[in-house]
């Protein structure tokens, strides 16, 4: 049974489930820090990444930056859905979360050797530290709430499993590196599940999906500074603001794009159940890489225009072009059903995403790009009013 939240930083506070129909639930101030963290090791990850493309190691780039993303995604995510159904935010509490917080900087100090060099020590520590603090945060709640104790039990259980696998994954040779990955990957996506399978927790359907819409807000938020940057030292270089102006307008066009299609959906209505929860959970992790991965695009462009790098005019397009097609088809797949993905109707979304793609090809990608996602906005408008008046018009 939930109890009513106590004082935010008393000492302690038994760690009872909350109501997963609470009114107000918001997140927290200690949550919004949370994130404002994580996004350091995002633009690490990022800036590696771009470094890496920029040096022409197309393949090498994309493998490594889903390897670190998944770290950082992961540890977030998981602290996202314990906090939504066990936040006492008592000291204990806030003390692990600072814990984590540190792992998570631990994190981004090793995302640039583990992308560019294959090391991922210091990265691998970061990332178990932030884990081993949910452990004890389990157990916490394993203790306070029986009703619930089984399902703690197995994701303390099932960390901890999954922590010593990543541990020994640095002692065994190079070659079983990328396998094993693949496999603890598969592991720690797994434990979720089972444990769910002994009861569900109470997450929040409205605090999740605030939760996941302020952390979108700061990667694309993260998407812009790493633009400025690049901006900012194109002109250091002299380079004329003329010959970067439709990169800028272009990539502020598409960032604010992303956007307002991210915010025009109702979240809270795909959380109804766990399945759709999982999916929808585990889907964003295209959909927070690809933003990051759109400003390393925008700043590998800049950097191009500006006679730098090692990649061809049209590599450096797909850089900005792809990842922008990825972020709007996640965003459409899981803000919609399955019969109105499938649905004749709705083809304006796949239609928009090849046009972005078809746009790698033309003289001014980002630019093209721009103005793609911003039609697409305005045909989304157009649809949602049609819709809205035919709804009038049926109840009148």
């Amino acid at each position: 049974m939930s109890q009513p939240q106590s004082p935010a930083g008393t000492w302690h506070r038994p760690m009872v489930a909350r109501l997963a129909s609470e009114k107000h639930r918001a997140a927290t101030a200690l949550e919004l820090f949370f994130d404002l963290c994580f996004v350091a090791a995002v633009a690490q990850a990022a800036g590696a990444f771009e470094h890496e493309l920029a040096e022409g190691r197309v393949g090498h780039g994309v493998l490594g930056y889903a390897m670190v993303f998944f770290a950082i995604w992961w540890a977030w995510m998981n602290f996202t859905w314990f906090a939504s159904a066990y936040d006492t935010d008592d000291v204990p509490y806030r003390l692990l979360t600072l814990v984590q917080i540190a792992g998570a900087l631990v994190l981004a100090a090793g995302a640039a050797e583990a992308l560019e060099h294959e090391d991922f020590t210091v990265i691998t520590w970061g990332y178990v530290v932030m884990r081993l603090a949910m452990v004890t945060q389990w157990l916490r709640a394993a203790r306070s709430d029986p009703e619930h104790r089984g399902c703690c039990m197995r994701y303390a259980v099932g960390i901890l499993v999954v922590q010593i696998g990543w541990v020994a994954r640095l002692a065994l040779p190079d070659d079983w590196g990328l396998p094993l990955f693949a496999v603890l990957v598969v592991a720690e996506l797994a434990v979720p599940v089972w444990a769910e399978s002994a009861g569900n927790t109470t997450w929040h359907p409205h605090h999740i999906a605030e939760r996941y819409g302020l952390f979108t807000l700061i990667v694309l938020g993260e998407t812009i500074t790493a633009a400025t940057v690049a901006v900012r030292t194109a002109l250091d270089d002299e380079t004329a603001l003329g010959d970067i102006a439709t990169l800028v307008v272009g990539g502020l066009l598409t960032v604010f794009a992303l956007w307002w299609l991210y915010f025009a959906q109702n979240a809270p209505r795909r959380l109804t159940n766990l399945r759709s929860a999982i999916l929808w959970g585990y889907g964003h992790y295209a959909v927070f890489a690809s933003a990051a991965a759109v400003g390393a695009g925008l700043a590998l462009g800049v950097a191009r225009t500006t006679g730098h790098g090692h990649l061809s005019d049209h590599a450096a397009a797909a850089a900005f072009t792809v990842p922008v097609a990825v972020f709007i088809t996640l965003v459409w797949v899981l803000h919609h059903r399955g019969a109105e993905i499938r649905s004749r109707n709705d083809l304006i979304h796949p239609t928009a995403v090849v046009a972005v793609l078809a746009m790698t090809f033309t003289p001014s990608p980002v630019l093209a790009t721009g103005v793609i996602a911003a039609a697409l906005v305005a045909a989304t408008l157009v649809v949602s009013a049609r819709a809205r008046g035919g709804a009038d018009l049926s109840e009148d």
